[in-house]
């Protein structure tokens, strides 16, 4: 039986992680066997760019938490080697860098199981996941598509101006003038 320390400790780490689990607008189970310091570090600095949480889990404690969550759903995957990769803003970011990573580094790194807003998600949901542009190319998007309608108007009116003879720039200099 472990000392009341050691016990302490581990009960200490499952609720943060549940805390981080639970705080998380998503995230993802990684088998990363195999991968070198390297592009381990190229990956935690590309994922802290996107404010991106990732470390090296145990699995029984990260059963507990999962457990404590009811996301019981994943206990399956929490095999060999896992590491949780979590983002609180984001939630597309962990999907695209993982799955870019997976695709370069091929068998030595793998998505195990990934969740949304504490819902569990199949394989095609993480591919599809993976797919989104991120947060901020679909905000440029929307905006894009709000200010095209008003800069298409700016544009017809300063035509018909100069069509008239007139400019922007009379209408200024005139009131200047008196």
């Amino acid at each position: 039986m472990p000392n009341a320390k050691v016990l302490s400790e581990k009960q200490a780490i499952v609720e943060a992680l549940a805390q981080r689990i639970q705080g998380a607008s998503a995230g993802i189970l990684v088998d990363y066997k195999g991968i070198t310091v390297a592009e381990d570090t190229a990956l935690r600095t590309e994922l802290r760019k996107d404010g991106v949480e990732y470390t090296v889990v145990k699995n029984t404690l990260t059963r507990k938490a999962l457990d404590k969550l009811g996301m019981s759903d994943l206990d399956h995957v929490l095999n060999g080697t896992t590491s949780l990769a979590t983002a609180e803003n984001d939630p597309i970011a962990p999907f695209r860098i993982i799955s870019d990573y997976s695709k370069k580094l091929g068998d030595r790194f793998n998505v195990k199981a990934a969740f949304m807003e504490g819902k569990v998600l199949n394989e095609s949901e993480i591919v599809e996941m993976a797919q989104l542009p991120s947060k901020d190319a679909l905000y440029a998007k929307v905006l894009g598509t709000m200010i095209a309608p008003i800069t298409g108007l700016a544009v017809c009116l300063g035509q018909i101006l100069e069509q008239k003879g007139g400019s922007i720039e009379a209408p200024a200099a005139e009131e200047a003038a008196e």
